[in-house]
């Protein structure tokens, strides 16, 4: 509760740490998301498309990006 209240001041920046993580889990649910919304669609045909294998490429993108801001610390982004 005092981590939300502190995030909607004005004086709150995210740091390349959370922004780190944000891109990362965020890049990874969607990739997630998108292979399971293929899976369990099994009774289609043609599998992954051209726009969800842009989409996997692009939260595949995200989520690396993520991994290379984590270790960059509490700076701001």
């Amino acid at each position: 509760m005092v981590y939300f209240r502190l995030m909607f001041s004005n004086h709150f920046t995210f740091t390349k740490r959370q922004l780190g993580w944000l891109l990362l889990v965020g890049g990874i649910v969607v990739f997630v998301g998108i292979i399971s919304i293929d899976l369990l669609d099994a009774g289609r045909e043609g599998g992954i498309g051209p726009a969800q294998q842009l989409a996997l490429a692009v939260s595949a993108g995200a989520a690396l990006l993520g991994l290379t801001l984590i270790p960059l610390g509490d700076t701001p982004a």
